[in-house]
């Protein structure tokens, strides 16, 4: 009976090594991201939702992955306090400040900015999104 028990403990402390030595080829990040190889870097779409979760756009954002800039037309009257970015990135890559809610777009002197971080975690872009407010109809 003993010597059943001593393989099974083998086989596990086995198993255990074989696992670790697998996860240590996939490295994670700070977030607890894969890191992967890929060096690709950018915005391939943009949305902006309102507080009613509905799109605010008034057309599909234009974005420049050369110039790294997104221009996006917003409906009039849309609250410029309350909108919730969403970015879709190339796979693997992640965006930096991390978008944890609603989001003031007001300033819009002062455009926000969001950096695309690569999978491997070397290439970065910043991005500069440029709202502008549909304009008013008159009555």
């Amino acid at each position: 009976m003993k010597i059943y028990s001593k393989k099974w403990i083998m086989l596990l402390f086995a198993s255990i090594g074989l696992t670790a030595c697998l996860f240590d080829d996939y490295p994670v990040d700070e977030d607890g991201l894969l890191i992967t190889d890929r060096a690709e870097c950018y915005v391939s779409d943009f949305e902006l939702i309102g507080v009613d979760f509905v799109t605010v756009l008034v057309e599909r954002a234009v974005i420049d992955t050369v110039l790294c800039t997104i221009h996006a037309d917003i409906k009039w009257g849309t609250d410029l306090k309350n909108l919730y970015p969403q970015f879709s990135l190339v796979t693997d890559a992640k965006l930096e400040p991390k978008i944890t809610g609603i989001t003031d777009f007001s300033d819009l002197e002062h455009p926000r900015q969001y950096t695309v971080i690569s999978g491997n975690r070397k290439v970065r872009k910043t991005y500069t999104v440029y709202i502008a407010v549909q304009e008013g109809v008159s009555p």
